[in-house]
């Protein structure tokens, strides 16, 4: 009897295993799979380096709403862009090198402005919950996160605590809520301001993608993950699946 008792008690722990296990996200290109197979449940990642790092984030966008047996999420996306950064065009085009169509990605696509780091901070820390449980979003996308704490309006001080208290905030939520965010820091000034919150995101996120563009080089780097081997790719733009990139 103690046996059946203990068999009940496992079965919706192994249901929740199996469920998490299902939850990831791939790029769908096989030399970057190579190196970073998927991001999965619970994931707090940042890309940063090259501009071109927006192509991938578009590349996660458009995957996210397919099938899971397709490496997608079955789910929205939720897109907090913090830079006025202009995505519908990298998205189209990660749309045609999928074939997927255009306009179903868009409306799975819901998104928010956030071009203050007061305004990002209100809409992660006191909406972000909200928003999740009314969408049942798997993934969380935000363009240059780091973006909003460097203008001149926000002091050094304010810039290292909120910036701190949303990498905080970010890294638990996506383990709380079993899901992914994803986030993107873009080129800006190497000044002390622009190291420290670096050092912050370094310290905070998952994962750490590096993405490294020069005349010529083009090389993707996996610096932090808990579980995967680190290592880098020349990611090479004469395949003709990353003509984009």
């Amino acid at each position: 009897m103690q046996k059946i008792v203990t068999i009940q008690k496992l079965m919706p722990q192994t249901r929740l295993l199996q469920t998490t296990a299902k939850l990831r996200l791939t790029f769908n290109i096989p030399q970057l799979d190579e190196l970073f197979p998927a991001f999965q449940a619970g994931d707090f990642a940042v890309m940063y380096g090259s501009q071109s790092i927006t192509s991938l984030m578009a590349q996660l966008c458009i995957r996210a709403p397919l099938l899971t047996n397709q490496g997608g999420l079955e789910s929205k996306v939720i897109f907090i862009d913090a830079a006025n950064s202009s995505t519908m065009p990298s998205i189209r085009r990660a749309a045609e090198r999928q074939h997927v169509e255009f306009q179903k990605t868009v409306d799975q696509i819901q998104t928010f402005r956030a071009y203050t780091a007061y305004r990002l901070h209100s809409l992660v820390i006191e909406e972000l919950e909200q928003i999740i449980k009314t969408s049942n979003a798997k993934l969380v996308v935000i363009s240059d996160v780091m973006c909003p704490f460097l203008t001149e309006n926000v002091d050094d001080q304010e810039a290292r605590t909120g910036y701190n208290q949303i990498m905080n905030y970010l890294s638990n939520f996506a383990k709380k809520h079993n899901m992914i965010i994803i986030a993107t820091n873009l080129p800006h000034e190497n000044n002390s301001r622009n190291r420290t919150l670096q050092e912050i995101t370094s310290a905070k996120a998952d994962t750490l993608l590096r993405y490294t563009k020069t005349q010529y080089t083009n090389d993707i780097e996996l610096e932090k993950h808990p579980t995967y081997m680190l290592g880098v790719i020349d990611f090479s733009p004469e395949n003709k699946t990353l003509t984009d990139f």
